[in-house]
């Protein structure tokens, strides 16, 4: 698709709204090695003796809540020093990977643009606020709303996670685009009923993208440049 293609194409899914949310890493910036968290999480976990059926198949801090609700009823294991060292781990690793990060070059001419055109900009992370300053220390002067892991008690795929950023920037759902890079944020913005764009920069395929909910697919969030 040509940039006038995906100029076109973008026109009805921004017409009347005010609101963009953007993912963080693999969106603004390059993705942390999410698998690599996850498999030290785990490790960590199984240290711990936790079945992997209380685990399988979640997110990385969703593993570690089941994980410590798990070991809050085994009088044989201390749930609350799993919980402070699991969340250790991923911190450090975000903290430790944001020191040899950068945002995508272009990004910040970005935000300047769309700011310019009247959007309020909001990031939405799963990654802890102080990497995600680490990475891009101007950030909070460019946008209107950053709502870390640490700046909530849901989530995503948790919809609550989108809405206390919509309601911290005055705006509404059915005025809002999520822009992302993973599955995850195309679920959620789905079933909380944004528009949803999708990026190549990161961990989906355009097919999962798709098949996640995308109402269209570019290959960097710099293409929505006004």
């Amino acid at each position: 698709m040509s940039n006038p293609e995906i100029k076109q194409a973008l026109v009805p899914i921004l017409k009347n709204r005010d609101c963009l949310l953007f993912d963080f890493d693999g969106t603004l910036a390059p993705n942390l090695d999410l698998p690599d968290m996850r498999r030290r999480v785990v490790e960590l976990t199984r240290e711990y003796s936790v079945p992997e059926t209380i685990y399988k198949d979640l997110y990385i801090v969703e593993v570690i809540n089941a994980a410590t609700q798990y070991l809050n009823h085994d009088p044989k294991q201390d749930a609350n020093e799993y919980s402070f060292a699991a969340h250790q781990m991923i911190k450090d690793i975000e903290l430790t990977e944001a020191q040899n990060t950068e945002p995508f070059e272009g990004v910040l001419k970005l935000l300047c643009e769309l700011r310019n055109n009247a959007y309020k900009l909001g990031v939405v992370t799963r990654n802890c606020r102080e990497a995600v300053l680490s990475v891009f220390p101007e950030l909070l002067s460019y946008i209107d709303c950053l709502v870390a892991r640490d700046d909530t008690d849901y989530l995503k795929p948790d919809v609550r996670h989108l809405k206390q950023a919509i309601q911290k920037m005055e705006s509404t759902k059915e005025k809002a685009v999520i822009i992302g890079d993973g599955r995850l944020d195309m679920e959620c913005g789905k079933n909380f009923g944004l528009a949803c764009i999708g990026v190549l920069t990161g961990s989906a395929s355009k097919k999962e993208l798709r098949l996640a909910g995308a109402d269209l697919i570019i290959d960097s969030c710099l293409e929505m440049t006004p």
